[in-house]
């Protein structure tokens, strides 16, 4: 294996780390975690046990990734974005048995200071503006912002705003990729691409 860690991290016995990935400032990896390759794991980012992180991930400086949280291919989590693995925490009640699964799936973006709560899906190439707070699944291609976050557009893959409607039928095509994307009962995608 073939990958880049820091003097000050921490890297538990049994942790998978793929190649090409760097492990930067007082990062703490733990035993059972698995991270792909060609990762970057900024400064002061901590990958719990029952972690899956993908390929191309970067994870920017403070955050946490807690246990039951997957990061599928290229999903960027920006500084200080913040997962929680418990949906209703008490320090006197131990809730170990109820951690709940989170999933970001495939080129997502966790906006800096983001929140997501446990339990949901964040969907393909979806946009986490900055300092959001998400209490549900999100779409594909959906942009969200605000507290509580609510969708506000769309976004290309490339990580552009497509000027689509929230609702009904419509076409358009990225100015970058020329990929052509759909937008069709409530849900986008590329038909041509």
């Amino acid at each position: 294996m073939k990958y880049s860690i820091h003097e000050t991290a921490i890297v538990d016995d049994g942790a998978a780390i793929g190649n090409d990935t760097r492990v930067w400032h007082w990062v703490h990896i733990c035993k059972d975690a698995i991270i792909g390759e060609r990762c970057s794991l900024g400064q002061n980012v901590f990958i719990g046990n029952k972690v899956i992180v993908g390929n191309n991930v970067k994870i920017q400086n403070n955050v946490s990734v807690f246990d039951n949280v997957t990061l599928e291919d290229d999903v960027f989590c920006g500084p200080s974005m913040v997962f929680t693995n418990v949906f209703n925490p008490r320090s006197a009640i131990s809730r170990k048995d109820e951690y709940r699964d989170t999933l970001v799936k495939k080129g997502a973006t966790l906006g800096a200071n983001c929140t997501i709560v446990c339990g949901n899906t964040i969907g393909e190439y979806a946009f986490i503006g900055a300092g959001s707070v998400i209490t549900g699944n999100v779409k594909p291609f959906a942009l969200i912002a605000g507290i509580p976050g609510r969708q506000v557009g769309w976004m290309s893959r490339f990580g552009e705003k497509l000027d689509l409607p929230l609702k009904g039928t419509a076409q358009i095509e990225c100015p970058n990729t020329k990929e052509l994307y759909q937008l069709k009962d409530g849900q986008v995608q590329i038909i041509r691409g």
